[in-house]
């Protein structure tokens, strides 16, 4: 899996390592129970504070897409409540769709796109979990 960090984007960063991560498990780079990297490599790796890092993981303990363990650290555990998924992403997609409206944005377009990014979500690699870092250029 690649990460890459836009260190110009308005995104906090932690927003960014989360999302990265929630893709990387969108589309089977992660595995459940992969072991994340710890937050000190990670925030070594990247060239960020660990205290970032350690929100990221926070965040996605909190979200349900990790458990943190002493031992092994953070750990790909999803969370199998479906119907609280689907209530979260229908809300979620309330305002995404509202903004898409407002930009004249089509119905056709719409299933279109969903359509390519559950495609790309689709896509099986290797069952290993490999996380490579990348700065996105000033």
């Amino acid at each position: 899996m690649l990460i890459e960090i836009d260190f110009q984007s308005d995104e906090a960063i932690y927003m960014q390592l989360r999302n990265q991560i929630i893709m990387g498990i969108a589309t089977a780079d992660i595995r459940e129970g992969d072991v994340l990297p710890s937050v000190r490599q990670l925030a070594g790796d990247i060239g960020i504070n660990m205290h970032t890092v350690n929100k990221a993981y926070s965040v996605l303990r909190q979200e349900g897409f990790v458990t943190i363990d002493r031992r092994r650290g953070a750990v790909v555990a999803l969370d199998a409540n479906k119907i609280q998924a689907v209530a979260e992403l229908r809300k979620q997609l309330r305002v995404v769709l509202a903004k898409g409206i407002c930009k004249s944005v089509s119905r056709a377009e719409v299933h279109e796109i969903i359509d390519e990014i559950y495609d790309e979500y689709g896509k099986q690699e290797d069952d290993s979990c490999r996380i490579t870092i990348q700065r996105v250029p000033d």
